[in-house]
């Protein structure tokens, strides 16, 4: 199909087919390019739209890439059920499986690093209430696959969940340092700087984990 013939296209299934040839693009270029440096144009001319014809679908740059987190976040969550340690794991090994499914998808983790400075900083009032809400969601499908192998309540295991996405907006640019700094961190005295990013965040999610275990313990003893 021509660009021109895809302009033209009226019928949902086409209008369908418009929005998923633009995720697609999202995605592609994000896997050569940050994406502080993929703009709507360029977005918009490597599917051969003008930019006003893709903003018909999505008013912005952001609201495009807020759908594709959504989508790999769904979409991790099915793998991950497949992926964690059997039922009978303990605790700590499922926060290492969780972490270890983090760490093989840099698509998913670049996105939740992105959220807080650019994703959440220029879409109209409308459309991020209907991201954040499928985004909760989604949260909650996964604190509902971990609440069981946690041993936690519902509503801890949320709120781990919740902490585990700070956690990883604020590792995950560290870890993928630049060329200058990778230069820099050679040197033995800064090797404390480097950033592991699978090892750290297990780590920190055990530490809240535990810390959430006794609270429970103190509010039980207080009874």
């Amino acid at each position: 199909m021509t660009s021109t013939e895809f302009e033209r296209a009226r019928r949902p299934e086409q209008k369908e087919q418009r929005r998923n040839s633009i995720l697609t693009a999202a995605r592609e270029m994000l896997a050569t390019a940050p994406l502080r440096e993929i703009s709507l144009r360029e977005l918009s001319r490597r599917i051969g739209l003008s930019k006003s014809n893709v903003t018909r679908y999505f008013p912005t740059r952001e609201a495009i890439f807020f759908e594709v987190l959504n989508t790999e976040f769904d979409l991790w969550i099915d793998d991950l059920a497949k992926e964690l340690p059997a039922r009978n794991a303990t605790p700590e090994e499922v926060i290492d499986g969780w972490a270890s499914s983090l760490s093989r998808r840099p698509l998913l983790c670049e996105l939740v690093a992105a959220l807080g400075d650019q994703l959440e900083r220029n879409i109209p009032t409308p459309d991020v209430r209907e991201f954040k809400l499928a985004n909760g969601a989604a949260q909650e499908r996964l604190a509902t696959l971990l609440t069981p192998r946690l041993g936690l309540k519902l509503s801890a295991t949320k709120e781990l969940v919740s902490s585990a996405i700070i956690v990883v907006a604020g590792l995950w640019p560290f870890s993928i340092p630049s060329n200058a700094v990778l230069k820099a961190l050679e040197d033995e005295r800064l090797q404390h700087s480097k950033v592991d990013f699978e090892r750290r965040t297990s780590r920190i999610l055990k530490l809240i984990y535990n810390g959430m275990v006794q609270e429970s313990m103190r509010a039980r003893r207080a009874e």
